[in-house]
């Protein structure tokens, strides 16, 4: 599913990267702890996190995600906003909690990381 899909099918609001949601989500990862994404999201995830600071840009590109989701309506500031253009990262804001939104991504099929 491409980050286009979601974005029509959950009312996402794009903030951040409208040229690049064409890419393709392999699954789903919410954590609001930024070591624990680095060590254990994968490429092509979608990463669903209510953090706001422009540290979720590095780790978005350092591994290589398909795109971040903010939830509650958090909105990203402007650093962050800036650093995600420059990066090419797109940035989507949900009303949703993380809890909601996550049980209707799976819902929609995207699915996280089989446990160890």
């Amino acid at each position: 599913m491409k980050l286009r899909d979601l974005v029509a099918e959950f009312g996402l609001t794009v903030k951040t990267g409208a040229g690049h949601l064409d890419n393709e989500v392999t699954g789903g990862y919410v954590s609001d702890l930024l070591s624990d994404v680095l060590a254990h999201a994968e490429d092509g995830n979608l990463w669903v996190t209510l953090h706001i600071h422009h540290n979720i840009v590095a780790v978005a590109a350092h591994t290589s995600l398909a795109g971040i989701v903010l939830i509650q309506g958090r909105v990203p500031d402007q650093d962050t906003i800036a650093k995600a253009e420059e990066e090419g990262i797109p940035i989507m804001v949900s009303d949703l909690s993380a809890f909601e939104l996550v049980g209707r991504l799976y819902k929609a099929g995207i699915r996280g990381a089989e446990a160890l």
